[in-house]
């Protein structure tokens, strides 16, 4: 089941829009990169900035990768996404493109969004360093961890709860450097608090393929997404609240999984 949804202005996804969109020179400047990258063989452990695509022997995938990468998973065009048993696959619209897809299986969800890449240097350690001083710049607590998907940020982000009083919500930001790619996912719910509830969606990360495309494109460009053929569109607020706010949490636009859910500690 998809739903299609205007692009939320939700803290946690504007912090890593934020981070996303800095400006960046356009691919043909990779070659200085090169160069660069040569010249500072010996890097502080710490630095983790410009350092070239890590290996990825468990994913994620360049679509080239793999011999049959569309099976097994949504076609999404730039993505293709893992099928999970029970799961509900929303997209999200900026302008008239779909650029991300959030996969909601129970009360934990993860957003997915690929964005072009230089060739020869990796993002994720730059983007990782823009997310946390966002956070932290509006009061909010970053603690960087290095887990099976590598890398990553675990966050409590302030937001305005429904009620109008002030909350943190927890959320885990991982990210992946790819073949003049870079996978970014954000983790919510369950999903962000019990590690042990996580594994299934670090495995659609690790298992999602990444559709680049020979197109030129600037480094940090979405990479634009489609919908299924057979995809069975839901309106926003197609599904009512219940008592126990599954509906609310995951069933109408304002009340989307980086919004609302277990996440969301209320602060008085």
């Amino acid at each position: 089941m998809f739903r299609r949804r205007q692009k939320s202005e939700d803290a946690v996804e504007q912090l890593a829009d934020d981070a996303i969109s800095a400006d960046e020179p356009a691919d043909d400047v990779e070659g200085s990169a090169d160069s660069e990258s040569e010249n500072n063989t010996e890097l502080d452990p710490a630095e983790r900035v410009g350092l070239p695509p890590a290996p990825r022997p468990d994913g994620p995938w360049d679509h080239s990768e793999l011999e049959q990468p569309e099976e097994g998973r949504v076609d999404l065009g730039g993505l293709l996404v893992p099928g999970v048993e029970g799961m509900e696959l929303r997209v999200e619209v900026a302008g008239d493109s779909i650029v991300a897809a959030t996969l909601v299986l129970g009360n934990s969800a993860i957003q997915l969004q690929a964005f072009a890449a230089p060739k020869s240097e990796g993002i994720w350690g730059e983007v990782r360093e823009e997310i946390a001083n966002g956070i932290t710049s509006q009061g909010g607590l970053v603690e960087e961890e290095e887990g099976p998907l590598g890398w990553h940020l675990r966050a409590q982000v302030p937001v305005q709860l429904p009620d109008g009083t002030q909350g943190v919500q927890l959320v885990r930001f991982v990210g992946c450097d790819g073949p003049r790619w870079f996978l970014r996912g954000v983790i919510s719910g369950q999903a962000a608090v019990q590690p042990e509830m996580a594994g299934i969606l670090e495995q659609v990360f690790q298992q999602t393929v990444v559709v680049r495309g020979e197109v030129p494109m600037a480094p940090r460009d979405p990479i634009v997404l489609k919908l299924p053929e057979d995809a069975q569109m839901v309106a926003d607020g197609g599904a009512a609240p219940t008592e126990d706010g599954a509906g609310a949490r995951f069933g109408s636009a304002a009340l989307d999984p980086f919004a609302r859910g277990p996440e969301i500690t209320e602060v008085r």
